[in-house]
């Protein structure tokens, strides 16, 4: 009986197994790429928004406080959006015919509450909490970037569970003093390096992992 198939046929098998396994290692690495990139976390695109509000204006040049738009953020889970009444309190005086701020105007004469966008979007099964973070002295640039120097506000972190965790394992090279949680500009001292591991102690934070830390 003939041979059915040719040596070449072995090297062929090979050659093809090599193949697939290269193709599906290939595919779930494009795959994971993509669940990394900005594509689908939306890292570091500006969000267009009805008033284009810079932050680098209003934080950094003029140094307004974060707390005096995002009122609740010591408080509450949510930092809160600025009533139109904030911004009226100085734009009632200042750029007041400006078309930019038309929207803001228009909001204030209406008595509608004008539609942000949401720039840190975060699932309705992930749970979140300003008051606790700030309470234990994480800065609100660790999870905001230099909002002071952003003309328009781009999410920072990819928000992927891993960056949580990271931090949560690791609290320590997040955390300040309370009273430089809102300096943008705050760096630990040089002469302090066991800094992290004393605020820890003084704040008393246990950087919890456990599935109902975020997910209630």
């Amino acid at each position: 009986m003939s041979q059915v198939f040719s040596p070449a046929s072995n090297v062929l098998a090979k050659v093809s197994l090599v193949a697939v396994a290269l193709a599906v290692g290939g595919g779930l690495f494009l795959l994971d790429r993509l669940f990394r990139s900005p594509y689908t976390t939306q890292q570091k695109l500006a969000r267009e928004q009805p008033v284009q509000f810079s932050h680098k204006h209003h934080a950094g040049q003029l140094g307004i406080d974060c707390r005096y738009c995002h009122t609740s953020v010591e408080i509450s889970a949510s930092a809160g959006i600025p009533p139109t009444q904030t911004c009226m309190n100085c734009h009632s005086q200042i750029w007041t015919q400006s078309p930019t701020l038309e929207p803001v105007r228009a909001s204030w004469r209406t008595n509608e509450s004008i539609q942000w966008t949401k720039v840190y979007d975060l699932p309705d099964y992930v749970y979140f909490n300003h008051s606790v973070h700030i309470a234990k002295g994480v800065g609100c640039v660790s999870c905001h970037g230099r909002v002071d120097e952003m003309n328009l506000v781009y999410q920072q972190p990819t928000l992927h569970m891993q960056w949580c965790l990271d931090c949560h394992l690791n609290p320590a090279p997040n955390l300040r003093p309370r009273s430089e949680i809102f300096n943008m500009a705050w760096q630990p001292p040089a002469d302090q390096p066991n800094l992290g591991a004393d605020l820890m102690a003084a704040h008393d934070v246990h950087g919890r992992i456990d599935c109902t830390a975020c997910h209630r």
